[in-house]
């Protein structure tokens, strides 16, 4: 079995018709079953993969447990030079890896080639940081003494990464993890494997040129049994987990149980607030993209649409009218803005939330029907609704818009804030109070506040994350690094005497 000539580009990445799902001590295998990508526009097969075993896993571990021990004692700016060539091996296969994600994902290409870009930009971004891990020097209240803290690596930080960013979100954990002197393992999204595959192929690269254990990056293709196993492995002080609010809160248990540490990136229900003094075409397109973009799937995806009772109909009749132009397709094809949900199970989970919001009367403005095809196409849909409906409190994960209408900045931020979930929001004024008010304290409750831009397309030198059924994990940019490491307040006495803290006199 070869590859269908579209697909012959996948051969640059070293991937094959049949492919090992696991790098394990620096080699690849595979003794898991067998699992096949579909490419979401066609649904048919693009390629197989062997996933991993339990066996496997445990290989894994081992290898890259003793490869921990290597790579903690290299200095920083050392590391920081390996992440530095993963950079530069990624730049050299920029538009294939794009076309990959665009292919097995079902973004568009532009998305799919901005995704792995985002990976080069935070290998960039850790590279200066890897000269940058500073503790503190702390005034000691006691004579002839010195107070500092000491960053040092954890060992080993798993990484479990979701099918919407297939490789972007392991550049933020990874590349940061890396650095600060810790061992990767990463289990890719199942319906994403040769994403998993491909990404590991560069870093296995770099790892081999500098003559260092490829344990230091090990990587599983494979389902519920090994995301089961890393939450439970004792050897993995840090586990980083990317989807549903559902899975996370059981991930966060198990590893909370054995007092591991979570970083989690879970569900958005994000809203846009548009003020009656807003630049209405600025914020129609920023909706747009924030709403379809992706088709819908997105975890900063627009799931809200707040719009001022004055300026309500004029900008729904604009955001309708741009809604018609979007051109739905084949992913890969120049123009297309919408490609498929990712697998038949989204396109069926569209169906049952547009029948829910059928049986409540709601009015359904444009869309609200799948799209007759081979692959995973829905319409882009824009829904009236109440914000007290209870399938408004629900992450949706499709292209599926509700618009709601307000009058008073207090109502705008309470409907913002009423939901479980708190990842990103964004207004559209241009009143500094009204922007400040926003910011504040009894403003947006999300970790991402924006204004006069979309929800999504976060930027890699802020901390990304969100509060309350979000997770409260911060990842990318910022202080995220001090996750990743292990803090140690040290006490230094250099005199003769022992003088003890808070005047204590102990005989």
């Amino acid at each position: 079995m070869g590859f269908a000539r579209e697909h012959e580009f996948l051969k640059e990445l070293g991937l094959g018709p049949r492919n090992p799902g696991c790098f394990v001590a620096g080699n690849w295998r595979g003794s898991g079953p067998t699992a096949s990508s579909v490419n979401p526009a066609n649904n048919k097969i693009i390629a197989e993969v062997t996933e991993a075993s339990i066996q496997d896993y445990e290989d894994g571990m081992r290898a890259c447990n003793e490869a921990a021990k290597l790579w903690m004692q290299i200095p920083a700016p050392k590391r920081g030079e390996i992440v530095r060539q993963i950079g530069e091996a990624l730049r050299t296969k920029l538009q294939h890896l794009g076309r990959l994600v665009s292919l097995e994902m079902g973004k568009i290409l532009p998305e799919g080639i901005g995704e792995v870009q985002e990976i080069i930009d935070m290998c960039d971004y850790a590279v200066g940081l890897s000269r940058q891990l500073n503790g503190s020097i702390i005034p000691s209240e006691r004579p002839n003494h010195m107070m500092m803290e000491m960053w040092n690596p954890l060992g080993i930080v798993g990484v479990i990464t979701a099918f919407n960013f297939p490789c972007a979100v392991l550049g933020w954990n990874a590349c940061i993890a890396l650095v600060c002197g810790n061992c990767v393992v990463w289990k890719g999204a199942p319906t994403t494997p040769l994403i998993t595959i491909a990404m590991t192929e560069i870093v296995a690269g770099v790892l081999a040129k500098n003559n260092l254990p490829g344990a230091i990056f090990t990587a599983f293709c494979g389902g519920a049994e090994i995301g089961q196993a890393i939450a439970e492995d004792t050897r993995i002080p840090l586990v980083s987990f990317t989807g549903s609010t559902k899975v996370g809160l059981m991930v966060q248990q198990t590893v909370n149980a054995r007092f591991g540490k979570c970083l989690l990136e879970l569900s958005g229900n994000n809203a846009i607030v548009v003020m009656d003094d807003a630049d209405i075409q600025l914020a129609a397109r920023s909706v747009l993209f924030a709403a379809v973009g992706t088709a819908g799937q997105r975890c900063t995806t627009c799931r809200r649409l707040l719009l001022h009772e004055s300026i309500y109909q004029t900008f729904l009749d604009q955001l309708i009218s741009v809604y018609k132009q979007v051109k739905i397709g084949d992913p890969l094809e120049k123009g297309t803005l919408l490609g498929p949900l990712h697998t038949r199970a989204s396109r069926e989970n569209f169906e049952k939330g547009i029948r829910t919001i059928k049986s409540q009367a709601w009015n359904i403005l444009i869309g609200g029907s799948v799209i007759e095809s081979e692959g995973n196409f829905v319409q882009p849909t824009v829904v009236e609704i109440s914000p007290n409906a209870s399938v408004v409190k629900e992450e949706l994960f499709a292209p599926v818009l509700y618009v709601m209408k307000f009058q008073t900045l207090k109502e705008a931020i309470e409907v913002n804030n009423s939901v479980p979930q708190g990842l990103s929001s964004s207004i559209f004024t241009r009143r500094p109070d009204i922007i400040f008010k926003w910011l504040g304290p009894h403003g947006s409750d999300c970790g991402i506040v924006n204004v006069n831009i979309p929800t999504n397309g976060a930027e890699i030198g802020g901390a990304f994350g969100g509060e309350k059924a979000t997770g409260g994990g911060r990842e990318a940019g910022s202080d995220s690094w001090k996750q990743y490491m292990r803090r140690s307040t040290c006490t230094i006495n250099y005199g003769s005497e022992l003088p003890l803290a808070q005047g204590i006199n102990f005989g």
